[in-house]
Parts: structure tokens; C-alpha cells; sequence
């Protein structure tokens, strides 16, 4: 004979007892338990920073999702787990369905500054001095970017020597208007604009500052670019025209200074940062490129440049390092052919190096668009 305690127990008349019933999940249950996941960068538990939403419960199994900042987030596995984990933990959860997806949050209103529409971050990548390959970083960056799933363009606002559509593959592209509007060519999920597409490959481009900064303007504005999760600016070297304008052009969301290990390159990079902090962007951190050569199958280093210099810059100047890159020769050949290193060969240990950086990047972003002020 069975009989309910009180309490909820089921007692087996006879001396044994059977088990208690069992308590319902409940919605406030599993926010709780998600509460206590932080996101390490933002340092904000993911409830309150509104990354859990569509929490539904069918007995013991419980089903929520998870919706990152990024789809380039460097924590994507660790919090996917402790999210996991924490809901796991509650009293009769037996399976838990996690849905995981990203939406990249815009870049903070900036008085005076316009932003993109359609666009929510733009980065401008600089450097101090040319030869320290910029361009070649812009690019595999951005197809770093958009295989960690993002939407992704690249804007070549170095109108007077513009190299990207040859790096991207398309610099055969004729352009095209719709609406009014020049429809950029795309190739690797990246969007591409660039003077290049104006002007016949000989034909140097002799402008004065407005004319540069009428092209740049109007390269952001009369371009249809969609719906972005980034677009990387293409800038050219050192602290001229074309940065003035895209600072006054638009609300940067923040910059990016590669340099190479050499003392003349971190010098100068030093100044592409001043020139960040001086126009009140954010500066997301140094990309050390060319850090060293290490040959096919062995374990040897050269640092034909030297080496550490952007990282040891970085941790002087309390901003981000955001990784180094070697020489490798199939970067040259990746830019040259119009196929990145990073499309070409996506597991080589370079575009390893890209994709951790693209991730560290948007990294950056996100805590400059999210984290709390002051």
C-alpha cells in the first residue's frame, strides 16, 4: 500500500521509502543559474549583459539561448560550457539544449559623429610608416572576420596607392550603380571599395587633401554596403588627410596600429597611437607583423627585425597586443595571386595567428561598446 506524506514523500507501507516528488523547474531557476556565468572581457554576468533569452522547460529537459557579442568571440567554447554546466547543476535537469548565435552590438554614440547606417562597427588599421604591411594584415583580418562568421567590408581609403582589390581578387571588377548607389564587388564574404575600380591600373591618382576627402566621404555614404557587423578602413601611412577626414567623416569605433619589431617601426607606431588619442578614438591595440621566420619543418626562429618590440610598446603605452604574425612567403604570394593566406590555406599556423587576432579584435570591440563607463 502507497500513501502521500504530507511533505510530498511516497511512502511504501511496509518500511521502505519509495522517493519524493519531484520538484517543477522553473524560468527563474535557470536565470539564476546563468547568472553566475561572467563573460570574461566585459566582466558582467551574460543575464545582465542580455546574452540569455528563449528559455523554455519540458519537464527535466530545459532550452535557452545563448547570444554572443561577436561571432568572432575568443570565449565562444568556455562559455558555451559554463552556460552548460550552470543549468546542469539545477535539481531535476536531465538534458539541457543550448542554441547559440551572435549579434554585434554597435559602437557607442559619439557627439558630433555620424555613424554608417547599416554598419555597426568601423575600424580604422593604420601604421606609422609604410612597408610594414598594412594592407596585407587589412585583409586577412577581414576574411578572418567574416569565416568566424561575420559580415565583413573593407574600405581601401588609401586613394593615392590602392592595392586592395588585387589582395582581394577583384580587381577586375567594373563598377555598378543601383539606386544611386556604387555596388561594391564581394569575394571571401568580404565587400570591397577602393579608388582602384575608378581609375586604370597606370593612371596615377595626383589629388589634393578636399579631393581625398571627398572620395573617402563619399566611400563610406554612396556605397551600398548592406547590413556589417565590421568594416575595416584600409588607411594609409602615417597621419595625414585620410585620417583627419574618416575621424570627422564618421564615428570610428576604434583603431588598430600594425607595426614590425624594428625601432623605427614602434616609433612611429607610437605616433599613430598619439594621433588615435588625440582625436578621442579608442585605440583596440598593436598587430606586430613580420615577427619572425621560422623555415618549413623546423623549430627554429629568426628575428630578421628583431622581435617583442609591439608587444613590449603595447604593455608601455596600457593598450591591447593583439598578436604577432611571421614572415611567411605565402603571405606575398596569397596578396599577389588575389587569394589570402587565410582563405588559402586556413589551417597553416599564419592564418591561425589572423584568426586569433581577428578574434581578439572583435573582442575589443565589444568591451569598448558594451563595457560600463567611468
Amino acid at each position: 500500500m502507497l500513501l502521500l506524506g504530507l511533505t510530498g514523500q511516497i511512502i511504501l507501507v511496509g518500511g521502505i521509502m519509495f522517493g519524493t516528488k519531484k520538484e517543477k523547474i522553473t524560468p527563474d531557476q535557470v536565470t539564476s543559474a546563468l547568472s553566475t556565468v561572467m563573460d570574461p572581457d566585459l566582466h558582467q554576468d551574460i543575464v545582465s549583459l542580455g546574452m540569455i533569452s528563449e528559455i523554455k522547460i519540458d519537464g527535466s529537459k530545459v532550452h535557452f539561448k545563448l547570444t554572443l557579442t561577436t561571432p568572432a568571440c575568443p570565449v565562444k567554447e568556455k562559455l558555451e560550457q559554463e552556460c552548460k554546466d550552470a543549468v546542469s547543476a539545477i535539481a531535476g535537469v536531465e538534458t539541457v539544449e543550448m542554441e547559440s548565435d551572435a549579434a554585434v552590438a554597435s559602437s557607442r554614440k559619439v557627439a558630433g559623429r555620424e555613424p554608417v547606417e547599416g554598419i555597426k562597427q568601423i575600424v580604422a588599421i593604420t601604421s606609422g610608416k609604410g612597408g610594414v604591411g598594412k594592407s596585407t594584415v587589412t585583409v586577412n583580418l577581414a576574411v578572418a572576420l567574416s569565416r568566424l562568421g561575420a559580415k565583413v567590408g573593407i574600405l581601401d581609403a588609401d586613394i593615392t596607392g590602392p592595392n586592395v582589390p588585387i589582395m582581394m581578387g577583384v580587381d577586375d571588377y567594373q563598377p555598378t550603380a543601383r539606386d544611386n548607389r556604387i555596388v561594391p564587388p564581394e569575394n571571401f564574404g568580404v565587400k570591397v571599395i577602393s579608388m582602384a575600380f575608378f581609375v586604370s591600373r597606370d593612371t596615377p591618382v595626383i589629388w589634393r587633401g578636399p579631393m581625398l576627402d571627398k572620395a573617402i566621404r563619399q566611400f563610406l555614404r554612396d556605397v551600398e554596403w548592406g547590413e556589417l557587423d565590421y568594416l575595416l578602413v584600409d588607411m594609409p601611412p602615417g597621419t595625414g588627410d585620410a585620417q583627419l577626414t574618416m575621424v570627422q567623416a564618421t564615428q570610428l569605433s576604434g583603431g588598430v596600429i600594425v607595426t614590425t619589431p624594428q625601432d623605427v617601426a614602434l616609433l612611429d607606431g607610437r605616433k599613430g597611437m598619439a594621433m588615435f588619442k588625440q582625436m578621442q578614438v579608442p585605440v583596440l591595440g598593436f598587430i606586430e607583423n613580420m615577427s619572425y621566420f621560422q623555415p618549413p619543418g623546423s623549430t627554429e626562429r629568426f628575428e630578421i627585425f628583431g622581435h617583442g618590440g609591439g608587444k613590449k610598446l603595447a604593455e608601455e603605452e596600457s593598450v591591447p597586443f593583439l598578436g604577432e604574425i611571421p614572415i611567411d612567403t605565402a603571405i606575398r604570394v596569397g596578396g599577389d595571386h588575389g587569394h589570402p593566406i587565410v582563405a588559402a590555406d586556413p589551417n597553416c599556423a599564419v592564418s591561425e595567428a589572423f584568426m586569433q587576432i581577428a578574434k581578439n579584435v572583435a573582442a575589443q570591440l565589444s568591451i569598448h561598446a558594451l563595457a560600463p563607463v567611468g
